[in-house]
């Protein structure tokens, strides 16, 4: 028997929602699909009668604006981006982008751990301290419903805490090393991302938002680059280790009372405020040297500071011509 006509126009038909129910599919609340309407990021739905009715474009639209709301975007800049869209730029290279950016980092895959194996892997003792500063470090993460197991997003973190507290470092001192290692590490980022942005990206992302075509070779660029701040963060690692761990070895090893020589370099920490700073003002590649020669004048005139009052006191003081 052949399909009728009004059978295959219901079929063909787009679907439509009241709001309850572009609620129900959407997730969000009949409050917020009211709110976003206010602030234009939905469309008006169209009238009939004393009822408003609701298409599978506003469900898309609602999907794509708590997509982006997950990734961090606030509600203001994503009105530009659905302005962009709607004004024919173009979104998908966009979206695409925030994808690739908030993609993972690193091949590394998240893990379970119940709360047995945890105790078993730090002294088997369970230790509810240790436990909640790594759930604050985002070390361990809760699973719903579940008491006595966790998420562990990055496997190697939590191998490597396990393999310190084996060789004897204190849980405690693991994690204030970590907060302290990832403040600098957070630095690195931050000038790895400056560094790209003004040398790379810049001129894919002078509109705002970019057009289409800018967002996608951005997006296919960020894939390529991506290893890179990873690899030049392993090298430079890996060349720092071998330098200062042949220094200590070599202060350890010494003889009692002999010097060792401080020649060399040493790695400080620095607001990323004052290097912008200095940046300005020098140029990157000045900018270790201007640094070094500030500390090394201040420290000259703290010292002729020091000398300068015995001096004035001293009763002998040289008058010859």
């Amino acid at each position: 028997m052949g399909v009728g006509v009004d059978e295959r126009a219901a079929r063909t038909a787009a679907a439509e929602y009241r709001i309850e129910d572009l609620a129900h599919h959407s997730g969000a609340t009949v409050r917020t699909i009211r709110a976003y309407q206010d602030r234009g990021l939905l469309p008006r739905p169209e009238r009939r009668g004393r009822s408003n009715v609701y298409g599978d474009a506003h469900l898309t639209r609602l999907r794509q604006i708590a997509g982006l709301l997950e990734r961090g975007y606030t509600l203001a800049s994503i009105k530009e981006l659905l302005d962009a869209w709607d004004a024919g730029r173009g979104l998908g290279g966009v979206l695409g982008l925030v994808a690739e950016v908030h993609g993972p980092w690193t091949d590394e895959k998240a893990d379970r751990i119940t709360r047995a194996e945890l105790d078993a892997a730090f002294g088997g003792a369970p230790d509810e301290q240790a436990v909640e500063e790594a759930l604050d470090l985002g070390v361990l993460e809760r699973v719903p419903g579940r008491d006595d197991e966790f998420l562990v997003p990055s496997p190697q973190e939590l191998a490597v805490a396990a393999e310190l507290y084996a060789a004897g470092v204190p849980l405690a001192a693991i994690a204030g090393h970590l907060r302290e290692l990832r403040g600098q590490v957070e630095q690195i980022a931050g000038r790895f991302l400056e560094f790209t942005t003004e040398h790379v990206f810049a001129r894919f992302l002078g509109h705002r938002p970019p057009t289409d075509g800018d967002a996608s070779e951005a997006a296919a660029l960020v894939r390529r680059l991506r290893p890179l701040a990873q690899q030049a963060v392993d090298a430079e690692l890996a060349r720092a280790m071998r330098t200062f761990a042949a220094r200590h070895l070599q202060q350890h090893l010494a003889p009692e009372g002999r010097p060792v020589s401080e020649e060399g370099t040493r790695q400080v920490a620095l607001p990323t405020a004052t290097i912008r700073a200095v940046h300005a003002l020098v140029g990157p590649r000045n900018t270790s040297a201007f640094i070094a020669a500030a500390a090394e004048r201040e420290v000259r005139a703290r010292t002729l500071d020091a000398l300068l009052p015995t001096r004035l006191e001293s009763p002998e003081v040289d008058q010859t011509t």
